[in-house]
């Protein structure tokens, strides 16, 4: 027995290879990335304030707020939104595989190891990374 060769991301998940519910590619995936952590950037700042000349001993909150902040939007527009803002602002949702809601659980689970780093850089052949693998969801276009 031969395994099929796909020739596209998500085709042995059903998906199409182009246009609405295809795949999220990476450039796409980098630019929300982009979007969020500096809205989280922003938001942080404004809210805990920035010292420049802070020695990493001293800096305290304000030098994992940007990521704290991070994480809380991830978490929160994830299950209300289907995706972070800049998910939403490049045309992509996250959806679970099998097309019901993503609850509450998954985002939070999914943005753990986002954080982590590692598990958003190591991809299957559908370019899902193992955050969205260990939670059962996939990033898609709008």
């Amino acid at each position: 027995m031969t395994d099929a060769v796909n020739t596209y991301p998500g085709e042995r998940l059903g998906l199409p290879s182009s246009g609405s519910g295809s795949v999220a590619r990476v450039g796409r995936r980098i630019g929300a990335l982009a979007i969020d952590y500096t809205a989280a950037t922003i938001i942080a700042t404004a809210f805990f304030g920035f010292d420049q000349f802070a020695l990493p001993a001293e800096a305290g909150l304000s030098q994992f707020a940007p990521m704290l902040v991070f994480a809380v939007l991830q978490i929160l527009f994830i299950p209300t939104a289907g995706g972070s803002p800049g998910h939403r602002i490049l045309g992509m949702r996250v959806v679970r595989l099998d097309g019901a809601w993503v609850g509450l659980w998954r985002p939070i689970v999914r943005t753990l190891l986002l954080i982590i780093v590692v598990p958003a850089v190591i991809w299957d052949a559908d370019q899902r990374g193992l955050h969205d693998k260990a939670v059962g969801t996939i990033l898609i276009r709008t």
